[in-house]
């Protein structure tokens, strides 16, 4: 194990978060806060502490092997997560450990989640800190998702190997370069929404902090009230449905779009899935809400467009009350909540590729029984699909399943009731934040949940954000084996 080479890295991204927290700093400077003073001392010590990394490590092999791309994954992973919380430890919000670290990882895992009750109390600066966690940790995931998933053939992802790589060697050779590039991208498409959200009507703090969370489908927003503040602005809604959209598509038709110029939205089986799946559902809810005459048909329309949205891309804003909306609707998001948005973008769940991947398998199940000689074929993006990568899928669709109902479980143990700890364990594996029920719902936080509550909703977290399997590797004997 190249443990040089993991050092070097990981000294690299404290000194880059010590160098990121001198951003709320200057903001809470401005406003004349006192958690400057916090942001400012814990960017000295993300940089000593870094910096200190970094020239002990100095001499390390360059070459990364599949061990090193796991370890490093997930322990910058935590390394982020605590480094993080540190701010919010020490800010006047008085937060717990457990609570600071709840809120660190919910933001790095752009779940959203959060145990402040009191956003308007909050500094500027920290409200910023939030929004910013949640940025880096959609990108974060996005690299991971189109650079290192594929390669590291972890829950099916290496279907995406032939795409990925096609792109990295023909536009772009090396990997820094694309990495370049996706940010660029990335901020890019940040400013078309904070110039989109500031023409419907926001302010420019509000238009950059929910820019930054509606691209990383994070959730985050600077009111406890989320969007339901802009109740009397339709616009703001409209806007936040589509930016959520289309945050949750493949990062890698952006990237296509850009350097290539090929418009492969169309042809991406994925993302027909995805808008077809989004399109039905808001028809069938809207219909639902103007027939049982909850508001009028527009109002339908746009709430359900939101809460759809919302739930499916697992940003997670909230818009208004949609458990109150029946049985039907409740059941409905509590579905949504496991299936998630297309692979390869910021968002979190299942992933639209695998349920198609398994659809397919179990038709061709179907098939097999009416034609018991026949040779049946799986194909995903006219690529043929190998048994080990479909094992793969079911695996990892297995393995989520499993991981949902041993969270639910542990959950339920902490004292939680059963609709509690189902809807807490799937928005914290799917990286979804709101859940169903009165303590979690759309109303609802995360906060008078017990500290083992907090701490097995951080796991959980930390568990869908890395894929399970890349998570649970690490664990195995032969991983630490030469």
């Amino acid at each position: 194990m190249k443990f040089q080479l993991i050092g070097y890295a990981l000294g690299v991204l404290i000194t880059v978060i010590g160098l990121t927290l001198t951003i709320p700093a200057i903001v809470d400077y401005y406003f004349d806060h006192d958690n400057a003073q916090i942001f400012f001392f814990n960017a000295v010590v993300c940089v000593f502490f870094g910096g200190g990394l970094i020239i002990s490590n100095r001499s390390y092999d360059p070459h990364i092997r599949t061990r090193e791309a796991f370890l490093l994954t997930i322990g910058g992973m935590i390394v982020t997560c605590f480094f993080c919380a540190w701010p919010l430890i020490m800010s006047n919000l008085h937060l717990s450990v457990v609570d600071a670290v709840f809120e660190a990882v919910s933001g790095i895992t752009t779940t959203g989640a959060t145990v402040l009750d009191e956003l308007r109390i909050v500094s500027p600066g920290m409200l910023f800190w939030r929004s910013l966690m949640q940025w880096f940790g959609g990108f974060g995931f996005i690299l991971f998702a189109t650079i290192l998933l594929p390669y590291l053939k972890v829950g099916g992802m290496q279907i995406f190997r032939s795409e990925s790589a096609g792109h990295t060697d023909k536009v772009m050779p090396r990997s820094v370069e694309l990495m370049a590039s996706m940010l660029q991208l990335y901020a890019a498409m940040t400013a078309v929404f904070v110039l989109g959200y500031i023409a419907v009507g926001m302010n420019g703090f509000d238009a950059l902090n929910h820019a930054m969370t509606t691209i990383s489908t994070g959730g985050f927003t600077t009111y406890n009230e989320s969007f339901a503040r802009f109740q009397d602005n339709p616009g703001i809604h409209y806007a936040a449905s589509i930016f959520m959209i289309l945050s949750a598509l493949p990062f890698i038709v952006y990237m296509r779009l850009v350097f290539q110029r090929k418009l492969s939205f169309i042809t991406d089986s994925q993302v027909r899935v995805f808008l077809w799946a989004l399109t039905f559902l808001v028809i069938a809810i809207t219909l639902w809400l103007w027939m049982f005459g909850y508001y009028s048909l527009e109002h339908s329309f746009r709430s359900a467009l939101f809460n759809v949205a919302s739930i499916m891309t697992t940003t997670g804003y909230i818009e208004g009350d949609y458990t109150a909306w029946g049985g039907f609707t409740s059941l409905v998001f509590l579905i949504l909540l496991y299936t998630g948005a297309c692979a390869g973008s910021s968002g979190g769940g299942m992933k639209i590729m695998r349920l198609i991947v398994a659809w397919k398998v179990t038709m061709r199940q179907f098939k097999t029984l009416i034609y018991p000689n026949g040779v049946f074929v799986l194909n995903y993006q006219r690529h043929r699909l190998k048994d080990r990568t479909v094992l793969s899928v079911l695996g990892f669709l297995s393995l989520y399943v499993g991981a949902n109902v041993i969270f639910t479980v542990l959950l339920a143990a902490t004292g939680l009731d059963f609709e509690t700890s189902m809807s807490a364990a799937a928005a914290a594996l799917g990286n979804v934040g709101a859940g169903t029920g009165a303590i979690i719902g759309p109303l609802g936080s995360y906060a008078d949940l017990p500290d083992s509550s907090k701490i097995i909703l951080s796991l959980a977290m930390l568990f869908g954000r890395l894929e399970l399997l890349a998570f649970l590797v690490i664990f195995t004997k032969n991983f630490w084996n030469d």
